[in-house]
């Protein structure tokens, strides 16, 4: 079962209006009604060329911040309402004006719980995702279940849950740390109709990854000593088809365990990723390319631009 936690002034009689007054005023009224739907159209101020845009136009600081544009809501699911995961929580925007919103179903990696995640989920939603942070059915989950175990949450999100009037089906995707990472891969291998993929320092015995077809965004840590790049992050990533959008990110002075952790690079180009390819809104392709330099929080970053998807 889900639980949610979540003037008018008077104004003075004015004079009546001459004829030409009114039309005036007919005349001002329609043209402010026009400049409002253009330039205030609530937080998404759709792009006519694109129906999936949501949110105002993006900038470098709009995705580094804490929160997005919309205020968010969360709905705890029991484990015991669902079948095939572990329940878990659902960040999603309380606006329902500018319609439907792409969703995401994250997992936490070996032994870790929804806790370990959470960060992401109201840090996404703000930005004009359904976001669901799920547990798994034990902790100690393999990357093939935890990948089922997504899909299972994001049937569930579509299906049954209380905002699957607010979600978009055509338009989903997975994330997932370190063995939930793993699982993420399985899932875009499962179902390639996702529309991305975003694995956090990823964790899995299967190294070789021809068969998505998911645009997919790896992050690899520097100083990794659980999923060391060398043996997970960049063969996932070289293995993946050369044809696909695809990305590889190192954060710079970081360990496997950095995702757990609100961090601003992983929601800049996460929020980036998910709004090109699941929102297709490629006002965010100026974040993706030209590709991001090594910097203070960039190792290296991998990847081919222009996009195609």
């Amino acid at each position: 079962m889900q639980h949610p936690r979540t003037s008018t002034t008077a104004t003075a009689p004015r004079p009546r209006p001459t004829r030409r007054a009114g039309r005036l005023a007919a005349l001002a009224a329609a043209v402010t009604a026009v400049v409002g739907l253009t330039t205030l159209g609530g937080p998404a101020a759709h792009g006519a060329d694109n129906p999936y845009e949501r949110g105002p136009a993006p900038t470098e600081s709009s995705i580094e911040a804490l929160r997005g544009p919309y205020s968010v809501a969360e709905t705890s699911v029991s484990r015991l309402a669902v079948t095939g995961f572990g329940g878990g929580t659902i960040y999603y925007p309380t606006s329902t004006a500018d319609g439907t919103f792409g969703a995401v179903a994250v997992s936490p990696g070996y032994t870790g719980t929804q806790s370990s995640i959470a960060w992401l989920g109201p840090r996404l939603a703000s930005q004009g995702f359904v976001v669901f942070t799920i547990d798994t059915l034990t902790t100690l989950d393999q990357p093939d279940s935890r990948g089922n175990q997504l899909l299972a949450a994001l049937d569930y999100l579509t299906q049954r849950s209380s905002v699957r009037d607010r979600i978009d089906s055509s338009r989903l995707g997975v994330m997932g740390h370190s063995m939930g990472g793993g699982g993420s891969l399985e899932a875009a291998k499962s179902r390639p109709s996702l529309q991305a993929a975003i694995p956090l320092t990823p964790w899995n015995l299967d190294k070789t990854w021809p068969e998505i077809k998911t645009p997919t965004l790896i992050f690899g840590a520097d100083a990794d000593t659980v999923a060391p790049v060398a043996t997970h992050a960049e063969p996932f990533y070289s293995t993946l088809p050369s044809s696909l959008d695809r990305a590889y990110l190192e954060l710079n002075a970081a360990t496997h365990f950095t995702p757990n952790t609100s961090n601003t690079t992983i929601a800049k180009y996460s929020v980036s990723w998910l709004k090109r390819f699941i929102d297709n809104d490629t006002r965010y392709e100026q974040f993706l390319c030209p590709l991001p330099r090594p910097s203070l929080t960039i190792d290296e970053y991998r990847g081919n631009c222009p996009h195609t998807s």
